[in-house]
Formats: structure tokens, sequence, C-alpha cells
């Protein structure tokens, strides 16, 4: 069973999750399917993972069998299990509680590719489909509180398996990342009355400095106090709190949008390693007038070091006017890499 420790300093809550130790480490040099060494995630290997959650599957084909297009299976090696009570404790000064949560896998295709920029904007928009389902679903848990969906891509950025794919971890409690966003935006609309996120869009759209694409209901930029070289943000231009209440027009624009980015990403920057992450409102709260969901795409090209780790700041060598300029210019042709 994992367990979930907090800091009585500064508040923040620890994984202590010795399974994850057993997990592969460093990014297989995979073989494609059929062959020897085949990858577990590769159409016609659903045997090798854990029976399916949700897939969205061609007529007439069944679970856990060839026939599907985008896949969500529990992760092998879960940081956090479903079963279980939370069992809130203490210990001394120190609380704790059971290790209870999801931590689920998000097979993007069938077929053996590396890179998401690769897949049909199709592909995509029901990636990100998925995830408004699996996070619709999980929220129904009244021991779960906040659904994190993210990515990592490359092994600088803590993959261990090529086949393009994405993770859900929902937790038992607000991340401290996540409750530092919330707690901020709130001072920011008790003071002011808006949205530091809105006000946020229409200053980098009346700027144009820093924006990298502008859509009719997205807008991606390089955030003004950018950690990292190239960092991207994306936010929906009209006010929404929780990514759950995506419509289907916002996810067919939001899928085209996401293949561009990543495509200038990788165009640009020679596929570079990233994460992106994308920021939601907690399970249990109603739509909130401050807080504003959200996607960050983060290139991994410089280490974050001693100085960074006992400060909490970044130095980042990039400034984002030039990393906008930067990727703003860089031409992709969406068509060109689809399978």
């Amino acid at each position: 069973m994992p367990e979930l420790r907090k800091d009585p300093i500064v508040g923040r809550w620890v994984i202590i999750a010795t399974d994850r130790a057993k997990r592969p480490l460093p990014i297989r040099a995979e073989i494609p399917s059929g062959e020897e060494g085949a990858c577990p995630f590769c159409e016609g290997s659903e045997s090798d993972t854990p029976q399916e959650i949700l897939a969205y599957r061609d007529r007439n084909t069944h679970p856990n069998e060839r026939g599907w297009r985008v896949r969500v299976v529990p992760n092998k090696y879960p940081a956090l299990q479903i079963e279980g009570d939370l069992q809130k404790r203490g210990e001394g000064i120190y609380d704790k509680m059971n290790g209870i949560g999801a931590h689920e896998v998000i097979v993007e295709c069938p077929f053996h590719e590396t890179t998401m920029a690769n897949l049909s904007e199709e592909n995509i928009r029901e990636v990100l489909w998925v995830y408004h389902d699996r996070l619709v679903d999980l929220k129904k848990d009244p021991r779960l509180v906040y659904g994190m969906v993210f990515k990592n891509v490359g092994a600088a950025a803590g993959a261990s398996i090529e086949h393009t794919h994405s993770q859900l971890i929902v937790t038992p409690i607000v991340p401290i990342n996540v409750w530092e966003e919330m707690l901020g935006s709130l001072e920011f609309f008790n003071y002011r009355g808006r949205c530091i996120y809105c006000d946020m869009v229409h200053q980098e759209l009346s700027t144009e400095k820093r924006i990298i694409l502008d859509t009719p209901n997205f807008v991606s930029f390089a955030p003004y106090a950018s950690r990292f070289p190239f960092e991207m943000w994306v936010l929906p231009k009209n006010h929404s709190s929780h990514y759950e209440n995506i419509q289907k027009n916002e996810v067919d624009e939001l899928g085209t949008v996401l293949k561009t980015l990543l495509l200038k990403l990788e165009t640009g920057l020679d596929a570079p390693a990233y994460n992106y992450i994308i920021h939601t409102s907690p399970f249990d709260t109603q739509l909130l007038p401050h807080y504003h969901w959200h996607m960050e795409i983060i290139p991994r090209l410089t280490r974050v070091a001693g100085f960074e780790w006992g400060t909490g700041f970044y130095i980042n060598p990039v400034p984002p006017e030039q990393a906008a300029a930067f990727l703003r210019e860089i031409r992709v042709d969406l068509d060109s890499r689809r399978h």
C-alpha cells in the first residue's frame, strides 16, 4: 500500500510508493509489435498491460483486444492505488494517510509512434476527450480530490516507455503547487474583482510580445516569468475553471492547437524531451471565478540544480519574448506527418 506523508514545515505531501522502484527507468529501445520484445502499448499486445478501463474502439471489437484507437489502462507500477480507505492519522507531529488514488495510462494510438506530434488532429482530439471522460468519472469518487493529467516525453522528462502516451494521477489532496496557484489567484480576485488568468490573456493579446499562437478560443504564449527556456502555456480565452467542462468544439480546436505547438517545438528545438501538464480545479469545487484551467508545456533544455532546489528560484537563459518570437515564426504543416 502506498502512503502519503505530509511535510510539517511547508505542507507538501510526499507519496511513498515502493512499487514504483520496479518500473523500467530508462527508455527502452522498443521493437515494433510482432517481433521479440514487442512494445507493450502496441495493438496486439493488450495482454501485456492491465485490463483496460476505457477505450475508444471500432465497432464490433471487444475490450482488451485489437480494434482500439485510444486506450486507458491502470499503471502497472502505480504511485497510488484505487482500493482501500484513506485512514487519515497522525504519528506524533506528522500527518499521513494511505496512498489512495488512481494512476492511469492513456495509450494514445495503437500503432508504434514515439511522438504525439505525428498523430492526426482527430487522434489528438480523441486523446483530449479521453482526459475529459476520465476526470468526469473519477470525480464521482468522494475519496478523490484532484486529477492531474500529464505527459512525459524523453528520458530527461521522466519517460520510461517510448510509445506515445500520457498519464492521469488522481490524489486525495490538492497538490501544493496547485494550491499556491489557486491561493494567489484568489487573492488577486479579492483585490481586483477579476480572474488574473483572464487579465493575463487580455494583456498578452494586447501586447503580442509573447504570443505564440492565437485561435478563436485559445491562446498560447510564453509566460512573462517563464521558468524554463521556451516554456509555453495554453489557456482558453473564455473563463473556465475545470478542464472536464470542456465542450466538443473546444476539444476540436485544442487538438489542432496542441499538434501545432508540438510540431513547432520538435521542428525548432530538435525534438527535445518535454513535459506537459493540465492544471485544473479540484473535484470538490464548483465553478470558480478566480481560477482558470490551463496547459503548461515545458521543454527539458536546462537542468534544475542546487541553487534552484535550495531557493525556489529558476534561472532561464532565454527571455520569453525571444522564445515566443522564435516559435511564432516556425512554419509547420499539420498534414505532413499524419498517420
